[in-house]
């Protein structure tokens, strides 16, 4: 709203403005000091608003070809680290000179700390499409397969941001159940019977063991009788029930790669472990489980393959273990050495907390191989 004053001293202005009528206001155009406080009368004056289409634009013109999926919007995205926001340094001396300058001079983390968040980010990589399933297998028992796939799953379990289902597919009465603490009785012989009942996570949640690392383990049949009746339509049942809740699944392979429930796992499997020991003959026949794969149709399987030695073994400490690891680099992706440890040996409940630190180190290298193994394979 204006107002004009009804004295000759004002500005001349046009008698009649109408509605649609636009006018503009100059600093010059009415003097204050000329305006009386008694006769004043009231028009009206619209002014012409902007029409700047930058002003009010909301989104950026450049969003690419496709639209981005929810697990792109990541906490080292879109959280500020930098500046005054920046992470508090861990190791004591960076911490300290941070305390000791009252919060003003920041070293950063020390090396061994930047290595573990290189490790734990290259674990936590998310996955887009669904589950992913990794086998765990070799021709020979007593390698220490399913330790192997204890430590790879307590050492993604720790890390990533999704779940982490490891299943004891032996048909032959597996132990992968008895590395964890035993927190329920049902075995992949109930997810089969009770499939139809499962309808949200908390129904499979019952049905598994937890341990604290957040890994959860299915139990196979106790029952050797029943064990043989286990076959290819019961995992693929117990499969895809894991695939609706869980991102990642390892399967613990029974002893050998021609029993019923191996073809269903390898049609499965997005990445690929084989274990081998530290002696002569558990290295052939390690890597004559990566020949039978290749003359089976599962030749890139094998190339992209992680191969886990496990130097707990009988007969490791009068064996190169270096030629061994050189003729399986020729053959797969990657090997990693896993070190003996006494709490791996003991053949019981795996504590991660207690292991030796070599141990777990060696676990999370193995765990950020698959991982990215996978990641590759999903990205061609």
């Amino acid at each position: 709203m204006a107002k004009r004053p009804a004295s000759k001293s004002s500005p001349e202005v046009p008698e009649q403005i109408g509605a649609g009528d636009n006018i503009e206001l100059h600093d010059a155009t009415v003097d204050p000091s000329a305006v009386s406080g008694e006769e004043t009368e009231t028009i009206s004056v619209s002014a012409e608003l902007s029409n700047n289409d930058d002003l009010y634009q909301r989104r950026p013109e450049n969003r690419g070809s496709s639209p981005e999926s929810s697990a792109m919007l990541t906490d080292d995205r879109l959280i500020d680290t930098t500046g005054r926001y920046r992470q508090v340094p861990e190791g004591f001396l960076q911490r300290s000179v941070y305390e000791m300058s009252f919060h003003l001079v920041n070293l950063g983390d020390s090396r061994a700390v930047r290595d573990r968040k290189e490790m734990d980010a290259r674990i936590g990589i998310p996955f887009e499409r669904g589950a992913k399933y990794v086998p765990i297998l070799t021709r020979k028992g007593g390698v220490g397969k399913t330790t192997v796939t204890t430590l790879l799953g307590m050492a993604m379990a720790s890390v990533r941001e999704d779940r982490v289902l490891g299943i004891d597919a032996n048909p032959d009465r597996g132990t992968l159940a008895e590395r964890v603490p035993r927190a329920s009785g049902a075995t992949v012989r109930d997810v089969v019977k009770l499939a139809a009942e499962i309808q949200s996570f908390t129904d499979f949640a019952g049905l598994v063991s937890k341990d604290k690392t957040r890994l959860h383990i299915l139990a196979s049949d106790t029952d050797p009788l029943l064990s043989e009746a286990f076959d290819e339509n019961d995992y693929n049942v117990v499969a895809d029930q894991a695939g609706r809740f869980y991102s990642v699944v390892l399967t613990d392979c029974g002893t050998g790669v021609v029993h019923s429930v191996m073809r269903p796992t390898l049609e499965r499997a997005n990445g690929l472990v084989v274990v081998s020991g530290g002696s002569v003959d558990e290295a052939r026949l390690a890597s004559e489980t990566l020949t039978w794969l290749e003359a089976n149709g599962y030749g890139d399987l094998a190339k992209n393959a992680v191969v886990a030695l496990n130097t707990g073994t009988q007969g490791t400490n009068v064996v190169k273990l270096d030629e061994i690891e050189r003729h399986f680099a020729s053959r797969a992706r990657a090997v990693v050495r896993i070190p003996y440890d006494p709490f791996l040996a003991a053949g019981s409940v795996i504590d991660w907390s207690r292991l030796s630190p070599y141990t777990r180190a060696a676990a999370r290298e193995l765990a950020a191989l698959v991982v990215e193994g996978m990641r590759e394979r999903t990205e061609a």
